[in-house]
């Protein structure tokens, strides 16, 4: 195949092709270092609340303290979230808009 009959790709340059497809990719890719560093903060957090939990409740080390450890997290993610979701809503939406 010729650059000729290689489609928009011959029209447009290799540049300005490859910038075209640089918004989408530049989105997936940032979509992906967020979630991963996301992951990396929740994994130091998940560290210090276990070190934070095991100080102050040092004879709780079985089972029943890593229930109630998981639903304490469990609720605190769940109110983060609810929060984050209706500031993103008032972002998008507009301060005056419900």
């Amino acid at each position: 195949m010729t650059i000729e009959e290689h489609g928009n790709f011959a029209r447009v340059g290799p540049v300005r092709w490859v910038k075209g497809l640089t918004g989408e990719i530049a989105s997936q890719l940032l979509t992906l270092a967020t979630s991963a560093l996301g992951l990396v903060a929740a994994l130091a957090w998940n560290d210090a609340v276990q070190a934070i939990f095991k100080e102050y409740f040092p004879a709780a080390g079985g089972v029943v303290a890593k229930f109630v450890y998981a639903i304490i997290i469990s609720i605190l993610i769940v109110v983060v979230t609810i929060n984050l979701t209706k500031l993103a809503n008032l972002a998008k939406n507009g301060i005056n808009k419900n």
